[in-house]
C-alpha cells in the first residue's frame, strides 16, 4: 500500500507526504487501498478535531484532505460504479464527532 501511496503522492510537499504516510501506516485490518486511505483520513481528522488549536494542526488537516482525495481516486480506479456510495459513506463518517 505504501508503494501506491508514494507513487500517487509524488510531487506533494515532503512534510505533507510524511504526515499522510504516518496516518496510513497506523491503519490495519484491510487490504483495500481505498478503505485504508479512508481510515487514515479519519485518523487525521480525529487528530485535527482533538487538537487544542494553533497553526501546527494545519498539517493534520491537510493530510486528512489529501487522504480523502487519494481514497476517492483509489475507489474510482478499483470500482467506478461504487464511487458515489463510497463518497457518501466518507461524508457521513467524516461528519460524525469522535
Amino acid at each position: 500500500m505504501l508503494d501506491w501511496f508514494q507513487r500517487e503522492s509524488d510531487g506533494a510537499p515532503p512534510a505533507l507526504r510524511a504526515r499522510a504516510a504516518h496516518y496510513l501506516q497506523t491503519t490495519s485490518g484491510t487490504d483495500d487501498m481505498a478503505d485504508a486511505l479512508a481510515a487514515a483520513a479519519l485518523g487525521a481528522l480525529r487528530a485535527t478535531l482533538g487538537h487544542a488549536g494553533g497553526r501546527d494542526v494545519a498539517l493534520d488537516l491537510l493530510a486528512a484532505d489529501a487522504l480523502v482525495t487519494l481514497a476517492l481516486k483509489a475507489r474510482s480506479a478499483a470500482d467506478p460504479a461504487g464511487l458515489g456510495s463510497f463518497a457518501a459513506q466518507l461524508r457521513i463518517v467524516g461528519s460524525a464527532r469522535p
